[in-house]
Formats: C-alpha cells, sequence, structure tokens
C-alpha cells in the first residue's frame, strides 16, 4: 500500500517534548528558537528524520513553521491549515497564528519586549527569510543566533536515520534532453553571466540536471542533496554515495562525481568566485561558508529552476500519456462511487475507502507511486483544502453529502494532479451555487489568452471573480508548477496574488478554484495546464493554456443558468474530449458510464 493511515500524532506528547525543548533553550541561554517545516533543501515534503514541525507540535502541514519562547508557541499556519491546525495542536500550549497576515518579527517584538537571543539553524532557513527577519527585528534588542547544532535534534532521543533511497536513471527519451546537454547548458549560462560555479540546493534541480530520480522523500522521487555545477560542466553531488549504483555511475561518466554529504563545506570554501547561489532557496549556512573565505558571491535564482519549469516537447508527451492513464484510472473511480451512492446506508463506504480503491485503480495502470497523499474528504471534511485522512479522522460517506477527491500519481512517464467534487446522492441546493462558482473560474483560466510577459499575478483573479460575485473567496492560489516525473509541487511559477515570475510556453501548473465552508462542505475542480503559444490576429505574442487532464466533471452540481453559453461550449466541448480519449481506455460499465457522465449540458 502506497498511502497509510496510522495516525503518528500522539497528542500527549507534545507538551512533554515543548517543556524539555524549552529546557534545551535555557541551557544555551537562548530565548526562543525558530523550528521550520523545512529541511536543508527547503523542501515542501521532507523525510522523517526532518519533520520537526510535526514531531514538537502534531502539526503536519506541508508549509509552516513554530516559533517558541519561555512562554509562548506560536504555529505560524496560513490560511490552507487555519482549520486543519485547530484539529491538531493544543490549544492549550501550542497557539496557531495566522500567518502571513502576521510577520514573525512583530510577533516577536510583542512576545520579548524586553529583547532576547533567538537561536535558528542555518541550514534550515533561506537567507532571504533571515535578512527578512532580520528588518524586521532592526532595533528591537532581539538577536538572531546562528546555531551549530539543532536544540530540536539534541532532545529527539529517537529521530529517523537519514534516507538512502537508491537512485535510478530517467530515460532521455522521456527527459528530451540528455544530462550532458543539460549541464552544458547550464555552464554555457554561467560562463555567460561572469560566474564560475553555482550551488544548487534544490533535489528537484538536481535530478532534473542529471536525469536522475530518486526515493528519499515519499511521493516526490527526488535525490536528496547538493550539487555544485562548474562553468565548465563538472558536477559534484554531496550525498550518500550508497544511493549510486553501478549502472547510474556508468550512465553519469567521469563529468559527473559523486562526494560524501560531509564533502560539501570543504567544497563551498575551496570555490572560486563568483559563485551563484540562490538567496530564495539556498541555506543561509551555504552563504556563510562561502563568505568566511571572502569569496565573492552572485546572488541570482537557481540557474536550473525556470529550464526545469519550461518542459519541452518529450516532456510534455510525457506528462499527456500520464494523464490519459490517470484520466482512465479516475473516471473508473467515478464511475465505482457513482454505483456506491445509492446504497450507502446499507453499504458504509468511508473515506479510506475511497483512497485505496483509487490507488488500487492507478496501481493497475502502472504507477510507480502517487504523487501526494490522496485526499479524500466528505462533509467538514472537505473544507480543509489539505485535509489527511488517517484511521481516528476516517468518516463515513453520508448520503446527501459532497465529497471531495483530489489526488495524483507517478508514472513512468509524468505527474498527475486532479480533483473532482461530486454529491454522493441528492445535495443541499445551497452547494450548487458555489459549485457553478468554482466552475466558472476554473473555466475562465482554461480559455484565457493573455500577452507575453504577464505572470500569474495578472491571470489569478479570473479564477476568484465569479466568487466573488458572491461574496465568496479561497485562501490558497489558484495554481502551482508541476514537475515532469518530479515534485507534484514544483517552483518557481505559480498561479496567485504573489507571483510575478512570467509565464513562458511549456510552464505546467494546476488551475484549481475552490470554495470551503467551515463546518460543512468544500468544493475543488482541478486540471493541469500547460502554457502554449497562440496566434493573434494583429501579431502580438500571445499565450494561452492546453489542458492536460481529461476526466469528466460532475455535472449534477452545476446550476446552468448561471453559466454563460461560452462557458457551457467549454464544457461541452471538453466532455466531449475526455470522451474520445478515454473511451478506448475503459470498457463495459465505465464505458457506458463515461458516455452519460461526458453527455452535454442541455441534454437530459
Amino acid at each position: 500500500m502506497l498511502q497509510t493511515y496510522d495516525s503518528h500524532s500522539d497528542p500527549a506528547a507534545h507538551p512533554p517534548r515543548l517543556a524539555a525543548l524549552r529546557r534545551e533553550l535555557a541551557a544555551r541561554r537562548l530565548d526562543g528558537f525558530l523550528v521550520p517545516r523545512a529541511d536543508a533543501h527547503q523542501g515542501e515534503y521532507v523525510a522523517a528524520r526532518d519533520a520537526r514541525l510535526a514531531w514538537l507540535t502534531g502539526f503536519t502541514g506541508s508549509a509552516g513553521f513554530c516559533i517558541v519562547t519561555p512562554d509562548r508557541a506560536g504555529v505560524f499556519i496560513d490560511g490552507r491549515y487555519r482549520v486543519q491546525v485547530k484539529a491538531q495542536v493544543d490549544p492549550a500550549h501550542f497557539t496557531p497564528v495566522p500567518w502571513p497576515e502576521t510577520k514573525p518579527a512583530d510577533w516577536l517584538r510583542e512576545a520579548l519586549p524586553e529583547g532576547g537571543r533567538i537561536g535558528y539553524d542555518p541550514w534550515l532557513h533561506t537567507r532571504r527569510e533571515i535578512r527578512e527577519m532580520e528588518k524586521g527585528l532592526a532595533g528591537s534588542g532581539i538577536a538572531l543566533i546562528a546555531l551549530d547544532t539543532n536544540p530540536v535534534d539534541a532532545i529527539w532521543t529517537d529521530q529517523p536515520e537519514a534516507p538512502v533511497g537508491a537512485v535510478r536513471l530517467w530515460p532521455d527519451a522521456i527527459a528530451g534532453e540528455t544530462a550532458a546537454e543539460k549541464r552544458a547548458r547550464i555552464a554555457r549560462a554561467l560562463r555567460d553571466a561572469g560566474q564560475q560555479a553555482a550551488v544548487l540546493t534544490l533535489p528537484d534541480s538536481v535530478s532534473w540536471l542529471l536525469n536522475i530520480r530518486g526515493a528519499d522523500v515519499p511521493k516526490n522521487p527526488v535525490v536528496q542533496g547538493f550539487a555544485i555545477i562548474e562553468e565548465n560542466g563538472h558536477v559534484a553531488v554531496f550525498t550518500n554515495p550508497a544511493k549510486f549504483g553501478a549502472e547510474v555511475r556508468a550512465a553519469l561518466g567521469n563529468a559527473v562525481s559523486i562526494l560524501p554529504l560531509d564533502a560539501l563545506t570543504p567544497a563551498l570554501t575551496n570555490l572560486a568566485g563568483p559563485v551563484r547561489v540562490d538567496p530564495a532557496s539556498a541555506p543561509e549556512q551555504v552563504f556563510a561558508l562561502i563568505e568566511s573565505m571572502k569569496t565573492p558571491i552572485a546572488e541570482a535564482p537557481d540557474p536550473v529552476i525556470l529550464p526545469k519549469a519550461r518542459k519541452n516537447a518529450a516532456e510534455i508527451a510525457g506528462m499527456r500519456a500520464a494523464h490519459l492513464q490517470d484520466g482512465a484510472a479516475v473516471t473508473e473511480l467515478l464511475c465505482w462511487l457513482d454505483a456506491r451512492a445509492p446504497h450507502l446506508d446499507a453499504e458504509p463506504l468511508t473515506e479510506i475507502d475511497v483512497a485505496t480503491k483509487l490507488e488500487e485503480l492507478r496501481v493497475a495502470r502502472g504507477i510507480l507511486d502517487i504523487s501526494f497523499d490522496t485526499i479524500a474528504a466528505t462533509g467538514p471534511h472537505a473544507a480543509i483544502p489539505h485535509y489527511h485522512v488517517d484511521r481516528q479522522s476516517n468518516l463515513c460517506i453520508l448520503p446527501g453529502h459532497v465529497l471531495l477527491v483530489d489526488s495524483g500519481g507517478q508514472y513512468a512517464n509524468g505527474t498527475t494532479d486532479i480533483t473532482r467534487t461530486l454529491p454522493m446522492g441528492p445535495v443541499d441546493p445551497a452547494v450548487r451555487r458555489p459549485y457553478t462558482r468554482v466552475l466558472q473560474g476554473m473555466i475562465a483560466l482554461s480559455r484565457v489568452q493573455f500577452p507575453k510577459g504577464l505572470a500569474g499575478c495578472h491571470i489569478d483573479a479570473l479564477a476568484r471573480a465569479p466568487l466573488w460575485s458572491e461574496g465568496m473567496d479561497y485562501d490558497h492560489g489558484t495554481g502551482h508548477g508541476v514537475g515532469a516525473g518530479l515534485s507534484v509541487h514544483e517552483g518557481p511559477v505559480r498561479i496567485s496574488r504573489i507571483s510575478d515570475i512570467p509565464l513562458a510556453p511549456g510552464m505546467i501548473l494546476s488551475n484549481e478554484p475552490g470554495y470551503y465552508r467551515e463546518g460543512g462542505f468544500g468544493i475543488r475542480i482541478e486540471n493541469l495546464i500547460v502554457v502554449e503559444e497562440q496566434g493573434s490576429p494583429d501579431g502580438r505574442e500571445m499565450l494561452g493554456f492546453e489542458t492536460l487532464t481529461f476526466a469528466p466533471i460532475d455535472r449534477r452540481l452545476i446550476e446552468p443558468g448561471l453559466l454563460a453559453p461560452a462557458e457551457i461550449a467549454w464544457l461541452d466541448a471538453y466532455h466531449a474530449q475526455v470522451r474520445e480519449k478515454i473511451s478506448p481506455l475503459v470498457a463495459g460499465e465505465v464505458r457506458d458510464w463515461l458516455s452519460l457522465a461526458t453527455r452535454p449540458l442541455g441534454s437530459a
């Protein structure tokens, strides 16, 4: 089983851990400590060894941090986790803090009015993060202290070992470019910028550059490690060498060195500059080590991150193929759920049942892994955007409830992410209007054409406008970047209010507006889309989106009178494509069900 449902959180364990951490801080003469969600690679998904925030607080969301002082412990969470955090942390010991509305520096100023020493692990915070906090604390008397060892690790007596997942090759035919060609391309960019080397700290950057995949982090096939690429194209990878077998080493060749992690510090202190380092993703300690030798640093984005985001024709072809198999599996699930819905009273169905059934269907389609833990959420759980079902939270799906299923797979040729919301029998009519507004937002992004040079922040409002017209909104971004056989959440491109990176052909993003009524229900509809060039009658450079995801969108929750003719036309055309592409991949009752589920909206 690829997804497990055991709860690893023991609410009674967290207050003693907090007390132990405070004793450790007092022994080090510290007045506080920053506990981030991130690991040394700033990963959204972390190995068990690096799950310090969850171990200390009980909060398991994929973003956030805790600040511990002698009398306070603030758990900072964004809009996705406002509901989840209430269920996971002990309010007698941990206080949820809305973030980014509340800046950590402002919170610290209020918590420590007389000043103090706040420790942090310089491997777990980026330079940009530390700079922003230092700027916010200026004049407060509060000092940030970089520590040699992590206090949480000092009290975590049974901390898991670092992962040692085997490395495998990612085929050149699917990558569309050899590792040697990629290395040469990045090296040329360094030479053009007058830089001697670049430090890569993001595992997906290292994995993409070398056409390798790993098994260090659940659901994300990356190789955890650091790398230095020189202006001549040589790459040194710093990780556990035991991960690399003979076949992988032979394919990488002599221009790629595999070194142990403890060789990173000497390598950083022996570089010739200028050295390119990304302040948004590289740990503060990487900067400190290079600066300790007075080596010039060129602060600039990771040189791999944009080439990785702009998928080539082979990568897009692989993603298209993966989405067809995935669409067939999701279609089979939707058919199965429709057959179960009338019998929920006699034959109970739970959230875990749904997740395990979908995993079974994907395994039959050849997935290597799921791309994240399936969100199968009914009733009030659907109002938690990143809900994670376990055996304690597992709800029975009741007749008339809305079911939200957000899931994805890692295939041999690509990565998928799809959300569908459906009624399990007749539902409260109050659900239909927000569902339709969410659908309208998703359609608006699917149809939009926009001038080259625009970023996600310029089009985010298109997905929200239908909801805004009803006084509604959602507290997460509209879309995230998606890797090709890599991380399902991939930077740097997004569709959100704060993303200013121009969209470019080949970038793959999610399109997932939503609506959440706490304690009641949740709605989200998600397809993946890829940026493509589009024609213009006056010769302007215009862009738009090709939809990659093909599975029925539930028609029964739609309020047809709210849709414009062009929106109905888009939905009918999309469903015609779903029927054409998925019907050959399914059979029998599933094919019959698909034919009915994708008929034009105006038909009976």
